[in-house]
């Protein structure tokens, strides 16, 4: 897909524990553990595979971590857990230390899910269900100890159900967890059959995505739902048509739309994360994919007029402003392709919700500019081996489509307006023609001939550069 996350990336992502108050973030392995052993042979046989790391530091940190939570489990089973700062660091060093093949193995073999599970259920510290759920994570970014990790069903069913959790940072590293288990194909089936069980889950990340304002977590959410949808088609309609389904139901006050709610954490993430809106963007695509939600997009009542004038602000107002398009159209290609993809295909249902004759003058000349950008940048987009650029292909093709099934529909007044506003020239009437021919020839000869009746000369000048 376009823009969905690389497997393989995934996979390799590591999470280390955040600054401030926690332990600093590292650009290297963390320092080893003080050293408990002596002599070179006693290290070297307390040394966990190739590293420097200490079994025994390891082991004694994880025992005084259960004993730990079993005790304020029975003393105070109701009151938050306060980890001191020694504890919370220590625990912090064997979150950074699991980024390590060898300790993720050590830990894996060391029974550590079962451990992080019982502590996470035992958990009255926010903190410490955030270190845990990170640990995990990156335990899992390992095919082998993944696949084990997988297996356990009792933690599967508790990281779905802390979807659910109020701590942000808690449900960043959850999200970030099951997006790496999802990016392994060894175990992405085990984890797709548990959410499709698991109903909470759709209604659970709708819920962080139209109340949080936390950037990273709605960003990781966006790649954890867009994943999903791009590996399981018909959980993606099954969300899609349970929302409808809830939507018919009476005295249902608390209904969350899921596509609402993917417009909410666009809007958040517009201003501040470019990969996030693309993000966004790529799973509206996915959406417009399946008939179930273009029915959804095409209601009277529904969002679809929402997302037009989203997709359209940031196409004509964030990425194609006339002085930086050309770096655009090089750099942020995929982004642009997801956009008018969307677009296009509100277009085409937009009779529901408004008239195609309203469509705005400044997405018609955003169109147009590309277009003619695209003709003049065509020499660039060929790398050194001759190979054309994909994306650039793609953009190209799907901003022809776009501009024929607005032509084809182009009324005299608008043709007369875009003409007004400087939109529509001798230079992009000529992009346009050759955008359009000769496979949209029906699109071009209707648009010639409203060119006619809103200016002669301009239809001039066209006919006999294309005589059709």
């Amino acid at each position: 897909m376009d823009s969905s996350v690389d497997g393989e990336q995934e996979e390799n992502e590591r999470s280390s524990s955040p600054a401030g108050v926690q332990s600093p973030v590292m650009d290297r392995n963390p320092s080893p553990p003080p050293d408990t052993a002596d002599g070179e042979e006693d290290e070297d046989l307390d040394a966990i595979g190739d590293t420097v790391y200490s079994k025994h530091w390891l082991f004694s940190t994880l025992t005084r971590l259960i004993h730990m939570v079993t005790e304020h489990s029975e003393d105070n089973s109701e009151g938050q857990m306060q980890l001191s700062d020694d504890d919370e660091e220590d625990l912090c060093r064997v979150w950074d230390m699991a980024m390590d093949k060898d300790v993720a193995g050590f830990l894996q073999e060391f029974k550590a899910a079962d451990i992080l599970l019982g502590v996470i259920a035992k958990s009255r510290s926010p903190r410490l269900t955030e270190i845990s759920v990170g640990i995990l994570g990156n335990i899992a970014c390992f095919p082998d100890t993944c696949m084990t990790l997988s297996q356990n069903e009792d933690l599967g069913a508790v990281l779905l159900l802390l979807l659910g959790d109020a701590d942000p940072p808690t449900l960043l590293e959850t999200s970030r967890l099951l997006l790496t288990c999802l990016s392994q194909k060894d175990v992405c089936s085990v984890w797709l059959q548990r959410i499709r069980q698991q109903t909470s889950v759709c209604s659970n990340l709708c819920f962080i995505m139209c109340s949080s304002t936390n950037t990273d977590l709605l960003e990781k959410v966006g790649e954890l739902i867009d994943k999903l949808f791009d590996l399981d088609e018909e959980l993606m309609k099954s969300w899609i048509t349970a929302q409808r389904s809830e939507e018919k139901e009476e005295d249902n006050e608390n209904h969350i739309d899921l596509t609402s709610c993917l417009m909410e954490a666009a809007k958040q993430l517009r201003s501040e994360s470019p990969n996030g809106i693309e993000v966004y963007l790529h799973i509206l695509q996915l959406l417009t994919t399946v008939e179930e939600g273009i029915q959804v997009l095409a209601a009277p009542d529904g969002p679809g007029k929402s997302v037009w004038n989203l997709v359209c602000d940031v196409v004509c107002e964030d990425l194609c402003q006339p002085n930086n398009l050309p770096v655009v159209l090089h750099e942020q290609k995929s982004i642009l392709v997801q956009a008018f993809a969307v677009l296009q295909a509100l277009y085409r249902c937009q009779d529901q919700w408004c008239s195609r004759t309203d469509t705005s003058l400044r997405l018609i000349g955003t169109v147009l500019r590309v277009c003619q950008y695209q003709s003049e940048c065509k020499d660039e987009a060929t790398n050194k081996d001759d190979t054309k650029d994909d994306h650039l292909q793609t953009l190209a093709e799907i901003t022809a489509e776009f501009l024929a099934d607005i032509c084809i529909h182009i009324s005299k007044d608008t043709v007369t307006d875009l003409i007004n506003e400087g939109y529509l020239t001798q230079k992009t009437c000529v992009t346009a023609a050759v955008s359009l021919l000769p496979k949209f020839k029906t699109s071009f000869q209707h648009l010639q001939a409203v060119l006619s009746e809103a200016d002669p000369q301009l239809a001039d000048v066209m006919r006999m550069q294309f005589p059709v």
